[in-house]
């Protein structure tokens, strides 16, 4: 399974993470298939560039993000952002037929 997930860089005591699309038997430090963005957690304003195109893309194929990924994801809105399109069809698609049946009622 692929995992977008937190690789630690940095130095001691003042950590710096990559936010990196791995597989999920990969170790933390080991092999990854792209770098997706960056999160400096000591940073107040900036702590997090991401590439939200190729983070959805990600998303898209199936890879499921760790529990602070998703955190950071949802903080830069990408997560709502998916959320909403996908609730928005739902909603499209459900308000065909009542339209279909007022104008039958019609």
């Amino acid at each position: 399974m692929v995992r977008i997930r937190l690789r630690r860089e940095g130095r001691k005591k003042s950590p710096m993470y990559r936010i990196v699309v791995a597989d999920s038997r990969a170790p933390r430090e080991g092999r990854f298939i792209e770098i997706i963005g960056t999160y400096h957690p000591r940073k107040t304003e900036g702590a997090v560039e991401l590439k939200q195109d190729r983070a959805n893309y990600w998303l898209d194929v199936g890879a499921q993000p760790s529990d602070t990924v998703r955190s950071i994801l949802r903080r830069a809105g990408i997560m709502k952002a998916r959320h909403e399109a996908r609730l928005g069809s739902k909603l499209q698609a459900a308000a065909v037929p009542l339209s279909e049946e007022e104008k039958s009622a019609e």
